[in-house]
């Protein structure tokens, strides 16, 4: 059961636009960074850089900085590159507290680490809490974590409200799938 629930963690991480990506307007090495995090296709390490000038030497407001730090951790999350990505994430969270994708996005990178289940449970809450703009990515992670860590019933329950959030998603469904209600 628990590879089974990391592969599709994982799968989501890597299929979904982004896990969480926040928008950066203009033309700038942000947007790009930006674009990057939503897009389909597997960052490469060019576009890590990329996002790093913008941090580095774009005079980006707070909420570009915050925004670039999420994306740029989504992307080093892609690659694998969880302990940098958590890095990035905490960073945008030192920043901007009530940054709800920082939450989602660390709780699915979490999701990756061995025995880290118990730990990202409380980001989804927190990113539900904050009104993440994909509420149904909360819930679905919130249900991995959830059977993860034994809670059967409320990896159900968030299932269930991760698919009648976006009806569209097939991962929650074939996940819904698998449960027999008594």
């Amino acid at each position: 059961m628990g590879s089974k629930f990391l592969f599709a963690a994982a799968a989501l991480l890597v299929a979904t636009p982004a896990v969480g990506a926040v928008t950066v307007l203009g033309n700038s090495s942000a947007r790009l960074c930006y674009e990057a995090a939503e897009a389909r296709s597997s960052p490469n390490l060019s576009i890590i850089r990329t996002c790093d000038e913008a941090i580095r030497e774009e005079g980006l407001s707070d909420y570009e900085r915050v925004a670039t730090l999420v994306n740029r951790g989504i992307l080093k999350a892609r690659l694998g590159h969880l302990d940098d990505a958590i890095a990035d994430y905490d960073a945008a969270l030192n920043h901007d507290p009530n940054e709800a994708e920082a939450y989602l996005n660390k709780g699915f990178a979490l999701l990756h680490v061995p025995d880290a289940a118990q730990q990202a449970r409380p980001l989804f809450d927190t990113a539900l809490e904050k009104r993440t703009r994909r509420p149904e990515l909360a819930y679905y992670g919130r249900a991995v974590a959830n059977e993860l860590t034994g809670q059967v019933r409320a990896a159900y329950e968030d299932y269930r409200q991760a698919s009648l959030l976006n009806p569209s998603w097939r991962d929650p469904k074939d996940d819904l799938a698998r449960f027999s209600v008594k």
